[in-house]
């Protein structure tokens, strides 16, 4: 199970060991517990798995966490490459940040879950015309193999 909950510009991912990976969007950082993520390469703490790709100055996470293939970027100033086709391939849970490019690189990835974050996150919502309610929290407790893709509004508490 996957709890997942968005605090003071973190969002935050607790696996069934209540272990912590902590998105922090306002600094554009990762961390597992206390390993912060810095540089492109293969982390492994606590059962998840993270993989950092720098890809023209900017970072991509792939994580896996309870075999859930999960991706985090921080920005839209890319194209999508055959390079970066296979880092996103298979991904379960897309974290996306509203920006200008977010709906057309959303829609290259075909995600099964997306949350996206920022201020403006109900701005990417109405523009993919999903009008739903933000969430205290989100738990995932199932496979992912939804056919269709599902959109969830965290609330920022």
């Amino acid at each position: 199970m996957l709890d997942i909950n968005n605090k003071e510009s973190k969002i935050i991912i607790k696996n069934s060991s209540n272990c912590e990976v902590i998105i922090d969007y306002d600094k554009k950082e990762i961390s597992i517990w206390d390993l912060l993520i810095d540089m492109p390469w293969e982390y492994e703490k606590s059962w998840i798995l993270l993989e950092a790709k720098k890809y023209k100055e900017n970072m991509f996470y792939n994580l896996t966490i309870e075999k859930k293939h999960i991706l985090v970027f921080f920005t839209d100033n890319f194209e999508i490459t055959e390079e970066l086709v296979d880092f996103f391939w298979n991904i379960d849970i897309l974290f996306i940040p509203w920006t200008k490019e977010a709906i057309k690189i959303f829609e290259n990835i075909e995600a099964k879950i997306v949350i996206p974050f920022w201020e403006a996150k109900d701005i990417f919502l109405q523009n993919l015309w999903q009008h739903i309610e933000e969430k205290e929290n989100y738990k995932i407790k199932w496979d992912v193999e939804n056919l269709e893709t599902e959109f969830v509004n965290l609330a920022i508490k």
